[in-house]
């Protein structure tokens, strides 16, 4: 008999958790029951309510601040495994410290491959995630890496718009691959938005590389941080004459003033997933679920099918 499924879940993003568990279907009654007490000095420690032993266990966890996600996800696993669970797979909806995926000054820490191996050293099996700020921190795990592409609901969601002169910006040089794998997909142009930055968090300056006059556009990227880069990107579009400017950003992270950036620039609108509970609210940003890709990743995964399906943007309008 095939192992059973269980979904549990952490306080990183428990309405994300519930949805998928939902939509995963299959005989599964929801979440599995998993405590998660803390200590008065703040010491977490998860504790399962109900048998785990040889099941596929799926733990969904985001690790976005604050660093207590993380220490929850990591302690699941550890939970998990001294409760024999049969496989381990942690679902990561968005995986934090993915940007210092490299030594780009001296003396600093890669710690996207620190997170790597503290998830390996933890038990887990496999690990599934989306869109990682840079593809080959894949690479970083002794373990499988399912890397799930958020513009299989993004593109679906611009097709309905009919956008009549529809052009795709790179809001800087690191997102250019990204962008251009969407604007391929409907045979459209794309720009780059070229910055440079005098430190994180702060831009000295921006340059468009690509006409944009009269265009509709549609600005793509990963991680929304502070929503300083898309603001200043939209301006400057704007500026240079583009007709509408929106954005398509995955993680939504939204920390110091990106609200106020958002409600203050000329973005008609920004569409993010729910990788990350929004802290408020605007007219301005819409939410698109990804349960019902994690879900069908989860049930393929446990039923040993393929998930190229799920990456439409591979496809060709047409093909």
């Amino acid at each position: 008999m095939q192992p059973s499924v269980k979904i549990f879940t952490g306080n990183s993003n428990p309405e994300l958790a519930e949805k998928i568990a939902r939509r995963y279907g299959n005989g599964l009654n929801g979440l599995g029951k998993v405590k998660i007490q803390k200590f008065s000095d703040g010491e977490i420690q998860p504790v399962f309510l109900e048998s785990i032993r040889g099941d596929y266990v799926f733990l969904v966890q985001g690790t976005s601040a604050p660093s207590d996600n993380l220490m929850e996800l990591l302690l699941m696993i550890d939970a998990a495994k001294r409760a024999s669970a049969g496989y381990i797979t942690a679902v990561i909806p968005y995986f934090g410290y993915a940007r210092q995926d490299r030594k780009d000054k001296p003396r600093v820490a890669i710690g996207s491959k620190l997170v790597a191996n503290l998830l390996v050293a933890a038990g887990a099996n496999r690990v599934i995630t989306m869109d990682l700020h840079a593809p080959q921190i894949q690479g970083f795990f002794d373990i499988p890496v399912d890397h799930l592409d958020s513009s299989a609901i993004f593109i679906p969601y611009i097709e309905q718009l009919k956008l009549e002169n529809l052009t795709f910006a790179s809001p800087d040089v690191g997102s250019t691959n990204r962008v251009r794998e969407v604007a391929s997909y409907f045979n459209a142009e794309m720009v780059i938005c070229d910055k440079h930055r005098k430190r994180a968090n702060e831009i000295a300056s921006m340059v468009v590389i690509g006409d944009v006059k009269d265009r509709d556009i549609v600005l793509i990227d990963d991680i929304c941080d502070t929503a300083g880069t898309l603001s200043k990107a939209a301006n400057l579009l704007k500026e240079k004459g583009a007709r509408s400017v929106r954005a398509f950003c995955t993680h939504p992270v939204f920390s110091g003033k990106a609200y106020e950036n958002i409600e203050n620039s000329v973005l008609e609108e920004i569409v993010v997933c729910d990788t990350i509970p929004l802290k408020q609210h605007s007219p301005k940003i819409k939410v698109i679920t990804v349960a019902e890709l994690f879900a069908v990743a989860i049930r393929n995964m446990h039923e040993n099918k393929s998930i190229t399906s799920l990456f439409i943007h591979s496809q060709r309008r047409g093909d």
